[in-house]
């Protein structure tokens, strides 16, 4: 804020849409790149294409969010657990019912707090 305010310049990292900044990750998902704050705004870093290793690494998360998207905008439960099932931590530690039941307790436990349609 302060940049923008009295336009001294400032580099901060931040969360932005994948606008044409990072060749190899879908457009329109988040990502963390270097931003030119000033009197004009914020004015994210293009990167361009990563290392193919490291690409593929940030797509797993993605993959979680495209999914997480996908059960709110059709407010459809099972793109929750598929999700979770897609989560790189969650799926090397659980198998696939215990999936199910986590989700089920996390909803359970959490549900004042959660949208009417996870609970049908």
């Amino acid at each position: 804020m302060n940049a923008i305010w009295t336009g001294e310049p400032s580099v901060v990292y931040g969360n932005v849409r994948n606008d044409n900044l990072i060749d190899n990750l879908p457009q329109g998902c988040c990502v963390e790149v270097a931003c030119l704050v000033d009197a004009n705004g914020i004015q994210p870093t293009k990167v361009g294409a990563l290392p193919a290793h490291l690409a593929a690494l940030m797509q797993t998360n993605i993959n979680v969010q495209t999914l997480l998207t996908q059960a709110i905008l059709t407010e459809n439960r099972d793109y929750v657990y598929y999700a979770t099932m897609m989560d790189p931590h969650t799926a090397a530690v659980l198998g696939i019912e215990e999936i199910y039941a986590l989700v089920d307790d996390l909803i359970a436990s959490h549900g004042d707090w959660l949208p009417a349609w996870l609970h049908r």
